[in-house]
């Protein structure tokens, strides 16, 4: 019951707003139809005026009706009909004037016709101009809200995915130091919590500052280093932020690094080179990445293959999250591999 008295009082405020707008647009329009009635030197003018300012209405509310009713089998509305509509509107206006000096003193139901017709068609193809261009409006928006929703949910279910991925790469590096060099788990164990902490709880968001996305990295790399030990070859460059104004989306760029690492690791040079570099310019932030791999090494192969879905998780978020923001830039060397990435500020 009372969401049948809403829907009238909706209903019922939509006809008030028509009324008011009617009211508000008949004032100009009838003035204007006076001063054309002066120009043709049409006798009562305002009589006229008055009479021709209600035709006008009337075909306005009869072409929205007329459009309301063509639309119901459209699922979209073509731009070309909004374009013909508006273009017989002008077409029609420029014969009223021009039509002026074409009088048929002989045929004055000619004349009468002459006038009339254009001025008929004005109010029919304004009222469904209006309506239709309404219509489509409404549409596009709907169509872009679904858009929109579908890109959450999908941006929503990338991010989802992203601790499971990271989690499990990580246990199966400790599974293998755990044999070999089992004094460094305690260490890594709380370096693996506070990176969980972050991932979990904290990485939720769509946008999050860049100073936290950088202590995460920061924390990932003490990580690694303490996995990897002397053989890794470090060398960082990333701007220090005090500030939140600046973010990101998170988990952004540690899919990068973390493909650093496990391409440098199985090479099988005596050391693992990783350079990283971070810059906020002007209004975009700079990230570059160079590692040394073994491309045709098998075992680092194998790696690339499962790593595969880390990287094509943030393309896809990239997509997602910066729409013609982004510049992306991948080589695959023999003996290294290089990423550069310029991402809008936000």
């Amino acid at each position: 019951m009372s969401s049948i008295f809403n829907s009238d009082n909706k209903e019922a405020t939509q006809i008030g707003i028509y009324v008011v707008l009617t009211a508000a647009a008949c004032v100009p329009a009838f003035f204007g139809i006076d001063a054309y009635l002066n120009i043709i030197g049409a006798a009562h003018d305002e009589a006229v005026a008055t009479a021709a300012t209600l035709v006008l209405f009337g075909c306005i509310y009869i072409g929205r009706h007329l459009a309301t009713i063509w639309s119901a089998r459209q699922r979209e509305i073509p731009r070309n009909v909004l374009n013909g509509l508006a273009l017989a509107i002008a077409v029609c206006f420029v014969w009223l004037f021009v039509h002026v000096d074409l009088q048929f003193e002989t045929f004055r139901g000619i004349n009468l016709l002459l006038y009339w017709m254009p001025f008929l068609m004005i109010g029919l193809c304004t009222g469904a101009l209006i309506k239709l261009f309404r219509m489509s409006t409404r549409k596009e928006l709907e169509a872009a809200k679904t858009q929109a929703a579908q890109s959450q949910s999908e941006l929503h279910l990338l991010q989802s995915q992203l601790s499971p991925h990271f989690l499990f790469n990580t246990l199966n590096n400790m599974y293998g130091l755990s044999i070999t060099q089992h004094e460094k788990i305690p260490s890594l164990i709380l370096k693996l919590s506070d990176l969980l902490r972050y991932s979990v709880y904290e990485a939720n968001e769509t946008y999050v500052p860049l100073k936290d996305e950088l202590a995460y990295i920061h924390n990932y790399i003490d990580f690694e280093q303490l996995r990897i030990g002397d053989r890794l070859e470090l060398k960082t460059d990333m701007e220090s932020l005090i500030n939140n104004d600046i973010r990101i989306a998170p988990m952004l760029l540690i899919v990068f690094i973390e493909n650093a690492f496990k391409h440098s690791k199985n090479t099988s040079e005596p050391t693992v080179f990783i350079e990283i570099r971070l810059k906020v310019w002007g209004n975009s932030i700079l990230f570059y990445l160079r590692n040394s791999h073994n491309r045709s090494d098998v075992h680092a192969q194998t790696v690339e293959k499962h790593s595969g879905f880390g990287l094509a998780n943030v393309k896809k978020r990239l997509q997602l999250l910066y729409p013609n923001q982004h510049d992306l830039a991948i080589e695959n060397e023999e003996t290294q591999y290089t990423v550069n990435l310029r991402l809008n500020l936000r």
